[in-house]
């Protein structure tokens, strides 16, 4: 089984609206201390053994590298050369690994981004929304239509042979026109990754306490039929539930947790999941305010916990079902140390609802199951 690492970045110049990530507005940022307690974060995880069963004793080496946020883009190209070369020292990153940076168009500079290629970072995933000013100020972003369209450009300039664009749909009085503009806008720029998904509103946020004008159900439905039409028109394959690549540029990252893989968490609020020893599944997760983080005498690590064996069928369709790929019944035996008998009646509910299909060697989700993910996740709870 591979190795991914995730890395968090919990500042950004801005909270936006919407958003219940682990996100903290601050122009002063002590980038030099947060790279420092990364290392010494990281350094922990490998001397303390959790729970006695030590990972890395399976002589893997990291597949992929993600650092999402608030956003990376803040930090500059020399930390993350000086945090990817430490980690290599620690842990072996794979020749072929794929590292990802989430960047803010609202933070873009050419020069940066030349840089993060330097440093080692291969794959941008920007963060766009919108190519329409007036969504983009109701969704509280900091950058313009021209600012996203100058940062996709950029990306490709520089180097980038992997880019993604994060693009929402269901804005605010946003029409069915509005979206698929927005959607042929992205096209056109040619990223070889889309992640189009649909605003949803969460609680923790703005947009909860106030909620916006959104586009009824028979509009979103519209909107997504007419976009999954487009995006396969225009030669991106849809492998994932919001996610769109061309041939051979999947984030494997992603693919990762999709398939229930094990990767290592670093930084603020970031979650962990690790297959031990003994075949036992260990999720952890890292101290959430960036100031505990930082405290020297605060523990980075602030919970884990082995998930209880009645529990990892869910856990593992709740990553599995979002892929368009068939789910082999040996990844599901091999991630959860489970007999397939384990999952025979939730199975035979699913297939007489008409959500899934059961086939030897393999369940695949309907189209029907797809529209009603939580439903089919559900009947595994």
């Amino acid at each position: 089984m591979g190795l991914a690492l995730y890395v968090h970045i919990p500042w950004c110049v801005r909270k936006c609206p919407y958003c219940d990530f682990n996100s903290h507005e601050s122009r002063d940022i002590p980038e030099a201390d947060y790279i420092a307690a990364l290392l010494r974060d990281l350094e922990q995880d490998l001397e303390q053994d959790l729970l006695q069963q030590p990972f890395w004793a399976q002589g893997r080496e990291i597949s992929s590298i993600f650092f999402g946020g608030g956003t990376p883009s803040l930090f500059s190209a020399a930390s993350y050369d000086q945090l990817l070369q430490a980690i290599h020292q620690k842990i072996p990153i794979a020749r072929q690994a794929e590292i990802t940076l989430e960047a803010n168009p609202g933070t873009f500079e050419y020069e940066k981004f030349a840089g993060f290629r330097q440093a080692g970072i291969n794959r941008l995933s920007i963060g766009v929304q919108s190519f329409a000013d007036d969504k983009l100020a109701a969704l509280g972003r900091i950058h313009n239509r021209d600012n996203a369209i100058r940062a996709i450009a950029a990306a490709h300039e520089v180097g980038f042979a992997k880019v993604n664009v994060d693009l929402m749909h269901g804005l605010p009085r946003q029409s069915v026109a509005d979206a698929l503009a927005d959607l042929q806008q992205a096209i056109d720029l040619h990223p070889t990754h889309l992640s189009w998904y649909q605003l949803t509103i969460e609680p923790n946020t703005v947009f909860y306490r106030r909620p916006p004008t959104l586009p009824d159900d028979d509009a979103l439905g519209e909107i997504e039929d007419a976009g999954w039409a487009l995006l396969q028109q225009q030669g991106y394959q849809r492998y994932e539930t919001s996610a769109y690549a061309q041939p051979g540029f999947q984030c494997k990252h992603n693919l990762n947790y999709w398939r229930f893989g094990d990767y290592l968490a670093l930084g603020a609020g970031a979650h962990g999941k690790l297959t031990l020893a003994d075949g036992r599944v260990l999720r952890y997760q890292k101290t959430r305010l960036p100031q505990d983080y930082l405290h020297p005498d605060k523990a980075f690590t602030a919970k884990q916990h082995v998930v209880a064996q009645p529990d990892l069928p869910f856990e593992f369709f709740m990553n599995a079902l979002r892929l368009m790929e068939p789910i082999t019944k040996s990844l599901f035996s091999e991630r959860t140390g489970l007999a397939l008998q384990t999952v025979e009646k939730p199975v035979a509910h699913a297939v007489a609802q008409g959500l899934l299909e059961d086939h030897p060697d393999h369940w695949r989700t309907t189209e029907l199951g797809q529209r009603f993910l939580n439903t089919l996740l559900n009947l595994f709870h």
